[in-house]
């Protein structure tokens, strides 16, 4: 696949994974696609490494997807743990 098509599996995977996971994140509509498109290689490299298979067959393989969609959704969670509460502001009783 070429870099234009995982640019658009990957802006697709952090749509879909800010979907699945909703709440308020700092960097917005930005930092969701960048996570879409590292989280889709993360999640085809992942599927190679535990699982021994090439899950990043094609554009329309669902494996594909899978792949792509998970990453995002595990980048996405640890993007949130590692940003916590930065960017909210504190309110003092």
């Amino acid at each position: 696949m070429g870099i234009l098509a995982w640019i658009i599996i990957g802006l697709l995977a952090g749509a879909i994974a800010k979907a699945i996971m909703p709440g308020k994140d700092p960097g917005g509509v930005i930092i969701t696609m960048l996570i879409g498109i590292v989280g889709g290689l993360l999640g085809g490299w992942l599927g190679k490494v535990i699982f021994g298979v090439d899950s990043v067959d094609g554009f329309f393989e669902l494996s594909t997807w899978i792949a792509a969609i998970v990453g995002s959704l595990i980048l996405l969670a640890l993007y949130r743990v590692f940003t916590g509460n930065r960017g909210r502001s504190h309110r003092h009783a």
